[in-house]
């Protein structure tokens, strides 16, 4: 499925050409489709591999990122990150950066792989909290690690208002868009975070949270990582059961500020979602309005 107008077409002989290029010795692996994000493919090489290949030029600037900083990032962390193996080079078969990473065993977080939604978002704030504690070892908020999740919600005011315009257009019309709205716009008038910078992996929904035996095993796909506030870290929360927010809440002690603003953001970013998919993805449209009615369906607050 081709979901963006710039996007660069692949497909496994495409890999195939790229290992020959580069990594002849494991260019007979078996290759296998391994899913798609928004931002990447990947396919499985092998039984220890996985291949990245992101979808645009864009996309492309998180390979390096992620080569240079999980590694480093690796060790301070409770679970599995993805373990870069070779950083890909643009090849005659594909003209970007792309990356093989070790493969890392679990299931997409969800109904059928968490036993016990408690005490997975306790281990999810844990992890949250122990990102957020490493050290920057030189990183500062800017270029590759300036994400807009890491700023404050007034640097976004303006695209987001275009997005809820948007919205209004739709086949279908969003559900409580008018509450959203206000939601959104009283976490403008919030103010700004002023705690320090910190690590952050800038899109910690469900599909790139891996499980095992029913616990938090690995977080995957750090394209998003950044330097900046925490506030827009704790939106996807709300693609998660009750029960899993009330215990990440418990467990981090945020304030209700913090949470107000976290709360902004999983509406202004779902309304991006769900205006930017609506034809390009419908799942993941549906997946961004589906935090959206958790919103509204949560108590006031919170």
């Amino acid at each position: 499925m081709t979901l963006h107008a710039n996007e660069i077409p692949v497909d496994e002989a495409v890999v195939r050409a790229l290992l020959r290029e580069q990594r002849p010795e494991w260019a007979e692996l078996a290759v296998a489709a391994a899913g798609a994000g928004t931002d990447n493919r990947m396919y499985r090489l092998g039984t220890e591999l996985l291949v990245r290949l992101p979808r645009t030029a864009e996309n492309a600037e998180a390979v390096r990122k992620e080569q240079r900083w999980l590694p480093r990032l690796a060790p301070h962390l409770p679970c599995l990150v993805p373990e870069p193996l070779h950083e890909g080079a643009p090849g005659a078969a594909f003209p970007l950066a792309w990356s093989v990473y070790r493969w890392i065993d679990g299931a997409v977080v969800g109904p059928d792989s968490v036993t016990d939604w408690a005490t997975f978002g306790a281990e999810l704030a844990s992890t949250v909290r122990q990102l957020h504690e490493a050290p920057l070892m030189g990183a500062v908020r800017g270029g590759e690690l300036g994400w807009y999740r890491g700023g404050a919600p007034a640097a976004v005011a303006e695209p987001f208002a275009e997005y809820f315009a948007q919205a209004r257009d739709l086949p279908e019309p969003v559900p409580g868009l008018d509450r959203l709205w206000e939601i959104w716009r009283r976490g403008l008038e919030l103010p700004a975070p002023a705690g320090r910078q910190v690590w952050l992996h800038g899109d910690l929904k469900p599909s790139n949270l891996l499980a095992r035996e029913g616990r938090l095993h690995a977080v995957i796909d750090f394209g998003g990582l950044s330097v900046g506030a925490p506030d827009a870290e704790h939106a996807t929360v709300w693609d998660l059961p009750a029960e899993a927010r009330a215990a990440y809440w418990a467990e981090l002690r945020l304030d209700r500020a913090t949470w107000l603003r976290a709360r902004a953001w999983a509406v202004g970013i779902g309304i991006g979602g769900v205006t930017y998919y609506w034809d390009r993805d419908p799942a993941f449209a549906a997946e961004c309005l589906a935090r959206l009615r958790s919103v509204l369906d949560s108590p006031e607050g919170w």
